[in-house]
């Protein structure tokens, strides 16, 4: 790791933590979901099949997001939080395994102390970093989706707070754009989606730095359809920190090609 990158990572955790926004309020309760979701390339070459299992138990929902890749590799994460009238991260637990991630690492996540915890490799030896960030309202990490199908008439909250994924985790702002709407089609009707735009600013003097080394996260989008039942559609951003920005699409079931059933 070079000085200049070790500069970075250290004085991303300068910027300051005692943040005091607050997550979306809850206007559409999360339930009990199973979904299938595929991840792809920008061009649409897949690359994982995914599962998101929602569980409720009284105001508190666990949410599990899993893809397994072609090659064996595997991106785990599950997301414990309360809606009471407003959403709050209570712990985030993410594991990334496999050839298609250049720092495996396994993060978790107390946002309740505001203590995170990152396990990975480095030189064949098994290291933990621990980080105290304190206690931040706004915290994220797996809420995306949920806050911005909670948006009033579609406007996201401005800013939230994200702990982005490494040796030494990063606190990083996530700036929310509604960018307008989006037609898209299932089967013969044309609905509209709300395409947001969520850019990432590291802040602090690491955030002045980001631009000059070619170290600014590229910018996430996300699809939602805002209905009495509103929905997720897709997402474009990348799985972990300096990676390749990827497609992540609700699927349906494909069935075996054979005829229906003979009734004898």
């Amino acid at each position: 790791m070079t000085l200049l990158t070790r500069l970075v990572l250290c004085t991303s955790m300068l910027w300051p933590c005692t943040l005091l926004g607050q997550t979306g309020a809850v206007r559409h309760p999360e339930g009990l979901l199973h979904a299938f979701v595929v991840l792809k390339t920008l061009g649409g070459t897949s690359l994982a099949d995914g599962e998101l299992v929602q569980t409720p138990r009284g105001d508190q929902v666990t949410a599990r997001l899993v893809f397994h890749f072609k090659d064996g590799s595997v991106h785990d994460e599950t997301s414990v939080f309360a809606q009471r009238q407003r959403f709050r991260l209570i712990t985030h637990h993410l594991v990334q395994k496999g050839r298609r991630f250049p720092q495996p690492l396994d993060m978790s996540i107390d946002a309740s102390t505001g203590r995170v915890t990152v396990r990975y490799r480095e030189d064949g030896k098994e290291k933990v970093e621990t980080e105290q960030i304190g206690v931040i309202p706004d915290l994220a990490n797996g809420l995306i989706v949920t806050l911005l199908k909670n948006a009033q008439s579609g406007d996201p909250p401005a800013t939230i707070s994200y702990i982005a994924a490494a040796p030494k985790p990063r606190l990083v702002k996530l700036t929310i754009t509604k960018v307008g709407e989006e037609p898209f089609s299932t089967g013969g009707l044309t609905r509209k989606a709300t395409h947001y735009v969520l850019k990432v600013g590291i802040g602090g003097f690491s955030g002045l730095l980001a631009p000059l080394v070619g170290k600014q996260p590229p910018d996430n989008h996300v699809w939602i359809l805002h209905d009495d039942v509103p929905a997720f559609l897709k997402s474009e951003q990348p799985l972990y920190v300096g990676g390749p920005v990827w497609r992540i699409e609700t699927v349906s079931p494909s069935w075996p090609r054979t005829g229906p059933a003979t009734q004898k």
